[in-house]
C-alpha cells in the first residue's frame, strides 16, 4: 500500500490512533487509509467496544512498522562489501525494536499482503524482507517523494525478492563478459609489465553489468549511448563494451606514434571512441565514449551536453532514445563539486536528458585516502538524494545481482526519465596505478585483497554449486579468449603506426581540419540588404494581441527606429547574427546566467507578457527553419560551460554559445577551458565550435566585475587552437558570430564583449557594415589623416572609444588608434598592411585599460617585439582592478595624460 511507503518505526502509535478514528467513523480518515483499514475486516468482529485496539490488530501495525523499517534502513545491514566488514548501525532491524519477539514468528499476519505474499507467518515475512533488502543488494529509495515512484520500485524488488533468476543463456553471456574483463586485465598486467593502465581488477563485474544495461536498454528503445568515465577501467570498457580492437590497444601499449604527425595525442586511458553495434536482440545502437582528462568528474557535464544535442537534433527531442552513462569513482563522486552542478541540471528544461545512469566503481579508497577521510556522508552516493534519485548498493563480487540491478535501473530510467545510481562495492587490486604500493597506507585492507578470489572465479564456483553446465565451459571460454588476445598482440607488434579514429563522420561529415592558410583572412559573411531589412523588421515586432510591460515595448520601439535611422546598436547586431543563421537553416543554442534578458538588460531575446508568465521569443517567430534555443542556466559556470562544450561537440552545424554573467566569473569553469576548450584538438583530434561570450571592461565596478582575464586565454594560444576576439562594433560582432558556421572547420571562439558599449551612442553600425564583406581582424583608424600621423597606438576593446573621445577633445591629429579585433590567431599580415600606410609614424605604443601584468600587453609585446612598442596602461597589480571609483578615475586619466601630453612612456 502506498501509505506505508513512508511509515517509520516511530509512527506505529500514530497509525493505531488513526485506526481507532476509522473505527469510530470510517469517513473521518483519508480515502487511502480507509482502503487500507478495510483490509483488516477481521478487526471489526474482534473490536472491543470497551476501548482499545485488539492485540492482534496492534501487532499487525507493528509488522507494518517492521516492513517499513526494512524498506527504509535495510540497506544499512546488507552483505554488500566483498573485502571489509560493514560498519554497524543502531537501531538494528531486530524484532524487539518493533515491539515484536520470537514468540510471534509462527503467527500469521495480514501485513504479508503489503509485500505481495498474502497473509503469512512473521518468520516468512522477515525472510522475504531480509532477502529483498539485506543481501547483495541494498536499496535506498524511501526518501523519494512521489508515491507512484516508490510503489513502482517496491513492486519490482519485492516481487522477486531482489534476487535474479537468469536463464542459462543469460548466465552464459554474463560468464563470457566477466571472463573477458578479468582475463584482459591479467593479460595486460603480464604482457606490459610496469605500464600504467589503471586496471579494473576488483571491479570487473562492472563490464557484464554495463553489457546487461545496454542490451536491456536497446530492447527498451535506446539507440544512442553516451559514456563518460575516468581512467580506471577505461581500457576494459573500450574493448569489451565499445569493441575497440585489442590490437589497437596493444599498439598503443607498444608506444607507436600516431598516424597523424600533427596530433599530440594523450595517454591511452584518456582517449575517446565510438562504434555502431547490433545488440543480442538485433537492435542497432551507437555508443560513444567521451575523451576525458585526468580531472575527475570533468567529463560529466560534457557527456550530458552531448546527449542533449543528440536528443534535440537526431531524435526530435525524444530522450527515451538516448542514454548518458557515467562511471564514477567513490572518492570523486563524493568530493568533486561539479557532480552537484550536473545533478542540479538534470531536471531543468534547458539541460535534461531523460536521466543518466550512474555506476560508481567504489574501491573504498581514493588514491591513498581511506573512505572515512574522503567524505562526511554515510555513502559516497548520498548526493543522489538531492534530486531524489534511487541508489542501489551492490556487492561487486555478485555479478548476477549487479546485472539484475542494471536492468532494473534501465527500466527505471526509461519509465521515469530521471537519474539512477548503482554503487558497486568492490576493491582496487593494486595501488592507484600499477606501480604504486598500497600497503604503505592500507596494509590490512590489502592483505585481505591479496587473499581474495577474483569475481570470475567466484562466479564459476557459484555455477558449480548450482550444478550448472556452464561451470565446465568456463575454462574453454577463457582459453579461447586468451588465444584471441595472443593473435591481436602478434598483429600489434607488426603495426608501425597507432590508429587514430576519425571523428569527421556522421554530423561532422563535410568538416575538415584547418590549415595555416585558413587564418590569413576571414571569409565573406555578409547577407543581402533585402534579407537584413526583412529580419530586422521582424525582430522588432511584438504581437498586438498581447500586452507587454511598457519598458519592453519601448525597447522594441527603439529598435524599430534604428532601422529608419540606419544606426544599429550591439543588441541588434547580435540578434541579427542569430536570425540570419536561423534563416539559413542553423539552430542557435545559447545558455548561461540571465542570458534571455542579458545581464545588462540589452538582449531581451525572451520577453514576458504583462501580468502573466507567458513568454514570447521574437526570433522564433521569424518563419525561419532554424530555432533559437535560449535558456537561463542555474548559477553554475563549471557545469554549464562543460554542458555547452558537449553540446557543440556533437553539433558542428549549430551555433552553440555560453555567456558568463560577468567575464570575471569564467574561472569557475577554468578546468573545462584548460582541459577541453584550449587543448582537445591537440590531445584528442576533436574540433569544437563553442562560443564563449565574456563581458569585459574597466568601468569602476571593482576587481570582480572588470576583467575576463584575457591574459589567461592568450597564454593558452598555440597551433591555431582557438579564436580570441575583442570586437568593438555591432557589425564586427555580427560577422564574427556568423564566421563560426561559415567556415568548413571549427574552432572555439573566445569573445570578450563590452558592457559600456551596449548602449554607447558612438558604438553603432550602418546597414552596409552588415551587407558587405566580413569580419576584419584589425580595424584601421578611419578618422585619422595618415599624412599627419607620427604616432600609432595599438589597442583592443572599448578603450578605443575613450581614446577617440579624448583625441577629439584635445584636437590631436598626430596619433592614430588601430584596433586589434582579433588577438589570436595573430593578424600579422593585416598589421603589416596598415603600418605601410603610416610612413611617418615612428612612435608606436600599445594602450590598454588592464593592468600591465594582465590584458593583452605581454602577449602583444612578444608578437610585435620588432616594433619596440611602448606600454601605456595601468601599473602591475595583484588584483585586476581597484574597488574605489576615485582611484579608478585617476588611473584612467593617467592613461590619457600619458598619451595626449606626450609624456615619455616606457
Amino acid at each position: 500500500m502506498d501509505k506505508f511507503s513512508y511509515v517509520g518505526t516511530s509512527d506505529v502509535n500514530a497509525i493505531e490512533s488513526l485506526f481507532n478514528q476509522y473505527l469510530q467513523d470510517p469517513n473521518s480518515v483519508d480515502a487511502s487509509w480507509r482502503d487500507f483499514f478495510k483490509g483488516f475486516e477481521f478487526a471489526r468482529t474482534s473490536y472491543d467496544d470497551g476501548g482499545g485496539i485488539p492485540e492482534n490488530v496492534a501487532k499487525e501495525f507493528k509488522v507494518i512498522g517492521l516492513i517499513a523499517g526494512y524498506r527504509q534502513r535495510g540497506h544499512l545491514f546488507t552483505k554488500t562489501n566483498p573485502v571489509r566488514q560493514r560498519r554497524t548501525y543502531e537501531p538494528t532491524l531486530a524484532l524487539e525494536n518493533f515491539g515484536l519477539s520470537d514468540k510471534d514468528l509462527e503467527t500469521v499476519f495480514q501485513a504479508g499482503n503489503e509485500i505481495g505474499i498474502g497473509p503469512a507467518k512473521l518468520k516468512d515475512i522477515v525472510a522475504h524482507l531480509n532477502q529483498t533488502y539485506c543481501q547483495s543488494i541494498g536499496a535506498e529509495y524511501m526518501f523519494m517523494r512521489e508515491p507512484q515512484v516508490v510503489k513502482w520500485l517496491q513492486e519490482r524488488m519485492e516481487k522477486n525478492k531482489n534476487t535474479p533468476n537468469f536463464s542459462k543463456e543469460e548466465k552464459r553471456v554474463i560468464l563470457k563478459k566477466l571472463t573477458q574483463a578479468v582475463v584482459f586485465e591479467n593479460y595486460l598486467h603480464t604482457k606490459f609489465v610496469g605500464q600504467k593502465r589503471f586496471s579494473l581488477e576488483g571491479g570487473e563485474a562492472v563490464i557484464p553489468a554495463m553489457n546487461a544495461l545496454m542490451e536491456h536498454g536497446a530492447n527498451l528503445g535506446i539507440q544512442d549511448y553516451v559514456i563518460g568515465m575516468a581512467h580506471r577501467g577505461r581500457l576494459n570498457v573500450l574493448t569489451n563494451i565499445m569493441n575497440k580492437t585489442y590490437k589497437d590497444v596493444f599498439t598503443e601499449f607498444e608506444g607507436r606514434p600516431s598516424e597523424d604527425s600533427l596530433f599530440d595525442g594523450d595517454v591511452k586511458y584518456h582517449m575517446g571512441y565510438s562504434s555502431d553495434q547490433i545488440s543480442d536482440g538485433g537492435k542497432k545502437t551507437h555508443m560513444s565514449l567521451t575523451p576525458n582528462p585526468s580531472h575527475l568528474e570533468t567529463v560529466d557535464p560534457v557527456v550530458t551536453g552531448i546527449a542533449r544535442a543528440k536528443i534535440d537534433n537526431l531524435h526530435n527531442g525524444d530522450n527515451s532514445k538516448v542514454c548518458p552513462v557515467l562511471l564514477h569513482g567513490d572518492a570523486a563522486i563524493a568530493g568533486q563539486g561539479v557532480v552537484y552542478e550536473v545533478l542540479q541540471m538534470s531536471q531543468l528544461d534547458g539541460y535534461k536528458t531523460g536521466g543518466t545512469v550512474h555506476f560508481v566503481i567504489n574501491n573504498q579508497v581514493g588514491f591513498t585516502t581511506n573512505f572515512l577521510d574522503a567524505r562526511s556522508s554515510t555513502y559516497c552516493t548520498d548526493i543522489a538524494k538531492v534530486v531524489l534519485s534511487p541508489v542501489f548498493h551492490v556487492n561487486g563480487d555478485d555479478v548476477e545481482a549487479l546485472c539484475f540491478v542494471s536492468k532494473l535501473a534501465m527500466e527505471f530510467r526509461q519509465t521515469f526519465h530521471r537519474d539512477v545510481f548503482i554503487d558497486v562495492l568492490c576493491y582496487r587490486k593494486y595501488g592507484h596505478n600499477e606501480g604504486d604500493e598500497p600497503r604503505f597506507t592500507q596494509p590490512v585492507l590489502y592483505k585481505a585483497i591479496a587473499a581474495h578470489a577474483n569475481p570470475k572465479d567466484i562466479y564459476v564456483k557459484k555455477l558449480e554449486t548450482e550444478g550448472s553446465e556452464l561451470a565446465a565451459e568456463a575454462k574453454e571460454i577463457e582459453k579461447g579468449f586468451k588465444a584471441q588476445l595472443d593473435a591481436n598482440l602478434d598483429e600489434a607488434k607488426k603495426t608501425e603506426k597507432a590508429k587514430i579514429t576519425s571523428f569527421l563522420e556522421g554530423s561532422w561529415k563535410g568538416v575538415r581540419m584547418a590549415t595555416e592558410k585558413d587564418f590569413e583572412s576571414s571569409p565573406d559573411t555578409a547577407i543581402s540588404e533585402k534579407v537584413f531589412l526583412e529580419l530586422a523588421q521582424k525582430t522588432t515586432e511584438l504581437p498586438k494581441d498581447k500586452k507587454f510591460f511598457n519598458k519592453i515595448q519601448k525597447v522594441f520601439d527603439d529598435r524599430k527606429a534604428m532601422i529608419a535611422n540606419d544606426n544599429y546598436d550591439w543588441a541588434m547586431g547580435e540578434l541579427l547574427a542569430y536570425a540570419s543563421l536561423m534563416k539559413e537553416g542553423h539552430h542557435v543554442r545559447f545558455s548561461g546566467q540571465d542570458v534571455e534578458r542579458g545581464t545588462f538588460s540589452h538582449r531581451h531575446a525572451v520577453v514576458k507578457v504583462e501580468d502573466s508568465e507567458e513568454e514570447y521569443t521574437p526570433l522564433n517567430n521569424l518563419g525561419t527553419d532554424g530555432q533559437l534555443r535560449i535558456y537561463n542556466s542555474h548559477l553554475s559556470e563549471y557545469g554549464v560551460l562543460g554542458f555547452e562544450y558537449g553540446y557543440a561537440f556533437a553539433s558542428p552545424s549549430i551555433l552553440t554559445i555560453w555567456e558568463a554573467q560577468f567575464g570575471d566569473f569564467f574561472n569557475g569553469a577554468q578546468i573545462i577551458i584548460d582541459q577541453y576548450v584550449a587543448s582537445a584538438e591537440s590531445k584528442w583530434r576533436r574540433m569544437n565550435g563553442l562560443v564563449m561570450l565574456l563581458p569585459h571592461g574597466y568601468e569602476g565596478q571593482g576587481p570582480e566585475h572588470s576583467s575576463a582575464r584575457m591574459e589567461r586565454f592568450l597564454q593558452m594560444c598555440a597551433n591555431n587552437n582557438i579564436y580570441i576576439v575583442n570586437t568593438t562594433t555591432p557589425a564586427q560582432q555580427f560577422h564574427v558570430l556568423r564566421r563560426q558556421l561559415k567556415r568548413d572547420f571549427r574552432k572555439p571562439l573566445i569573445c570578450f564583449t563590452p558592457k559600456k558599449l551596449l548602449r554607447y551612442p558612438a558604438c553603432v553600425s550602418k546597414i552596409t557594415d552588415f551587407t558587405k564583406g566580413g569580419f576584419k581582424e584589425v580595424l584601421d583608424d578611419n578618422l585619422a589623416d595618415a599624412k599627419k600621423v607620427t604616432r600609432i597606438a595599438f589597442c583592443s576593446g572599448k578603450v578605443y572609444y575613450d581614446l577617440i573621445e579624448r583625441r577629439a577633445k584635445e584636437n590631436a591629429d598626430d596619433i592614430a588608434f588601430v584596433r586589434l579585433e582579433q588577438l589570436y590567431p595573430f593578424p600579422q599580415k593585416q598589421i603589416d598592411e596598415i603600418l605601410k600606410k603610416y610612413s611617418k609614424a615612428k612612435d608606436l605604443m600599445w594602450v590598454q585599460e588592464e593592468t600591465e601584468n594582465a590584458g593583452a600587453w605581454r602577449y602583444i609585446d612578444g608578437k610585435m617585439r620588432s616594433l619596440n612598442l611602448k606600454y601605456v596602461g595601468r601599473d602591475e597589480s595583484a588584483s585586476p582592478a581597484t574597488g574605489f571609483s576615485k582611484r579608478h578615475n585617476e588611473e584612467s586619466e593617467n592613461i590619457m595624460t600619458k598619451i595626449f601630453s606626450k609624456v615619455l612612456v616606457k
